[in-house]
């Protein structure tokens, strides 16, 4: 019989078990959110100073839900890496599924941003309350990872409560694999939410230059 599991009640040991998926502990297997990161201009650390302010003082007026989060805080950081622009395009609430069909299990869920360029999957986003710890989402958002219909290329993802922000990267094959970046937070003295668009335009660096066959 076929159970179905939403993505938000999976486990990281059904993902483990079910799935084959493995932690990564080696530091070279995730240098893209440390290697070659591009600068970022002085008026748009103005606008990640803005940012932060509004989220500190949205904070004083709980509970600070997860659609306030992406509105206050990811939407002016995807715009600021370029992802509305071209090549790139956004779905949100994307309905995906993967299945594990030796143990007739599927997931299914909706994730809330997704990053393409083209078909190609450039960053699966993940957004929780400000209340919530951003381990909630760790389980979901590797479930969503592996829904990634491109084996041969790694898939990125970011999961965020508005304060906390962690990058992942996850490869399919020869057997699915991932591994995390350092957590930024927002209250860390200076702004991290400079080092997270740094991560973010490097990702689409990284993806305009595989569709054009260079590196």
């Amino acid at each position: 019989m076929v159970q179905t599991i939403p993505a938000r009640d999976i486990t990281l040991h059904d993902l483990e078990t079910k799935f084959g998926l493995t932690f990564v502990e080696n530091d070279q297997f995730f240098r893209e959110w440390q290697d070659n990161l591009p600068e970022i201009s002085d008026s748009q650390k103005q606008r990640l100073d803005r940012v932060k302010a509004s989220y500190s003082h949205l904070l004083k007026y709980p509970p600070l839900l997860e659609n306030t989060v992406k509105m206050v805080v990811l939407s002016p950081l995807l715009d600021l890496a370029d992802f509305y622009l071209p090549p790139f395009h956004i779905k949100s609430e994307k309905a995906v599924e993967i299945s594990a069909e030796d143990d007739g299990l599927i997931i299914r869920g909706e994730m809330d941003v997704l990053t393409l360029l083209e078909q190609l999957w450039v960053l699966v986003i993940e957004s929780k309350k400000a209340a919530f710890s951003i381990e909630v989402g760790r389980p979901q958002i590797l479930a969503y990872m592996m829904a990634n219909p491109t084996l041969e290329k790694p898939i990125y993802g970011l999961i965020t409560n508005g304060a906390s922000f962690i990058f992942l990267k996850l490869v399919k094959q020869p057997t699915p694999q991932y591994a995390f970046s350092r957590l930024f937070y927002i209250f860390n003295p200076g702004n991290d939410l400079y080092c997270v668009l740094r991560v973010l335009k490097r990702l689409g660096q990284l993806a305009t230059s595989s569709t054009n066959g260079t590196s």
